[in-house]
């Protein structure tokens, strides 16, 4: 086949935004229409770089459309190539993703065994029949192992074969981290790819940017499919990440990428509001008819409340009372007051989940130390992130209790790096 196209998408992370049904379902729309797209531009494939998503096991409410929908491109001929992301990826217990490749939905492309660290391994890869492309990869990995397991690769088997070769990955590439991200986030290198590809189907960062491979090939993340925080929706509106996925045409061998925006223009609405030297009492009106403006043609809303109040407190603003009275109600506003600072007091707090998972891991490292010094620095907040992680996964349906919690407690044994103990 000379001239084919495919279609590339990452970070879905369907289920996120829990404390939003209404941008739950902003997300779960934009997806289904990323997914519809696939099919519109006549792509053989759909390749799914990880974080389909949002955790291991999400709410069959919000599988269940876009299952459907994934079961509709099979049907129609499509095929299915998927990694884990560090978000529904789960060591030794099955997520959805698991479900779905047994029912036959799409087909795993990477390896799934933890291996200890070091050790040498073979690059196993697939063939896709229609189109003969080669398509390898390298799952995501919650507790910062990515670079480990990449430089313990051999992928000369694979890197020898002909045709169109695919390298699947869900990890940071420093060279390509924008400039807002390189001081806060340890990736792999471009040389730690495996060389020889035509095309490198990224994911991870929720940000759109093209690159080359380590000897040649296009190296592409499309960004998130909508985003889960308000960073990625700043950098959406701002014009500097896409919110959809990646068209590639392949023309003798040479790939082309296009990108297209799935998410409902105009959908999210971000009002930025500075109080700062103001009294709590005298700004609600004003911050009403804010919101009540920016919800105007049913947009949802993310004001983001910043400064230090002259008097009064957060409370006093009624937050939760305007966000009822506005057009939708008060699942269409979310609200951000992380760095709204009441007079003498301590912030707000940020209605961002990310950012309120990352306080508490903070206070809870801040409390260990010295007692702790495993956990300090990036590799103390990792290994933390995977024991809430995991801890966190609720209890499946006709799972017993003794199951469930023996099951937590060997997750947290392995990732702590500890042995089982032994009976007698």
């Amino acid at each position: 086949m000379e001239r084919w196209r495919f279609a590339h998408l990452a970070d879905a992370h369907v289920g996120a935004w829990p404390r939003s049904a209404a941008f739950r379902g902003a997300l779960r729309e934009s997806v289904l229409r990323a997914l519809a797209t696939v099919e519109e531009r006549d792509c053989e494939f759909l390749l799914v770089s990880g974080d389909l998503f949002h955790t291991p096991v999400p709410d069959p409410a919000e599988v269940a459309p876009v299952a459907a929908a994934l079961k509709r491109l099979v049907d129609a001929g499509r095929r299915i190539y998927v990694i884990y992301g560090s978000h529904d990826y789960v060591a030794q217990r099955t997520s959805w993703l698991d479900v779905l490749a047994a029912a036959g939905v799409f087909v795993k492309v990477a390896p799934e065994a933890v291996r200890t660290e070091g050790t040498r391994w073979t690059l196993p890869f697939l063939v896709d029949g229609p189109t003969g492309a080669r398509i390898a990869g390298i799952s995501g990995r919650s507790h910062g192992l990515d670079r480990e397991y990449f430089r313990a690769v051999d992928a000369e088997a694979f890197r020898a074969e002909p045709g169109f070769k695919i390298f699947q990955f869900h990890a940071a590439v420093e060279e390509y981290l924008p400039p807002s991200l390189r001081e806060h986030l340890r990736g792999i290198r471009r040389d730690d790819l495996p060389g020889g590809c035509q095309y490198y189907a990224g994911g991870h960062i929720h940000y759109t940017y093209v690159g080359e491979g380590p000897d040649g090939g296009l190296l592409v993340n499309p960004g998130a499919v909508f985003g889960t925080s308000r960073t990625d929706l700043v950098h959406a509106a701002e014009g500097r990440t896409h919110q959809g996925l990646a068209i590639v045409t392949v023309d003798g061998n040479v790939a082309h990428e296009e990108f297209v925006d799935t998410a409902p223009a105009g959908a999210v609405r971000l009002v930025d509001v500075d109080l700062a030297g103001r009294a709590a009492g005298e700004v609600r009106d004003e911050l009403a008819r804010q919101v009540e403006e920016a919800a105007s043609g049913g947009a949802l809303v993310y004001p983001r409340l910043h400064g230090e109040l002259a008097s009064g407190s957060a409370a006093e603003l009624d937050l939760a009372g305007i966000a009822r009275l506005s057009k939708g109600g008060s699942s269409t506003v979310l609200w951000e007051t992380r760095d709204l600072v009441a007079p003498g007091g301590p912030s707000a707090g940020s209605a961002d989940e990310a950012d309120v998972e990352a306080r508490g891991i903070a206070a809870l490292l801040a409390e260990s130390r010295p007692a702790a010094p495993w956990l300090e620095g990036e590799a103390g907040e990792r290994l933390v992130r995977e024991l809430v992680r995991e801890l966190g996964l609720p209890k499946g349906e006709g799972e017993s209790r003794v199951d469930y919690e023996t099951a937590r407690i060997e997750a947290a044994r392995r990732v702590l790096g500890l042995r089982a103990e032994r009976a007698g």
